[in-house]
């Protein structure tokens, strides 16, 4: 996904990943139950700090906060843009 974003110094943009839809059981979840996904794809990334260059590219699924980043809507695509060590981990 190409978007006309470029974030600064150690920021990236995360598209997340889609909300559950169902349970392992087979149970749909209404719209008010589903959980915020704390899992998603990088699609941009800042050119880092000068003594600390970023670790994740584009392209990584990562792990991050619950409550990390900021919330945009770019033509009507969702996105987070969060410092790199509000990410837990590459999945």
């Amino acid at each position: 996904m190409d978007i006309n974003i470029k974030p600064l110094a150690d920021r990236v943009v995360v598209k997340p990943a889609a909300a559950e839809e169902k349970t392992k059981g087979g149970l749909f979840i209404p719209d008010t139950a589903k959980e915020k996904p704390q899992k998603g794809t990088i699609v941009a990334v800042g050119n880092g700090k000068k003594d600390e260059p970023l670790t994740v590219q584009v392209g990584d699924t990562v792990l991050y906060g619950k409550y990390a980043g900021t919330e945009l809507n770019i033509e009507g695509t969702d996105f987070l843009i969060m410092r790199e060590s509000d990410i837990f981990a590459i999945v």
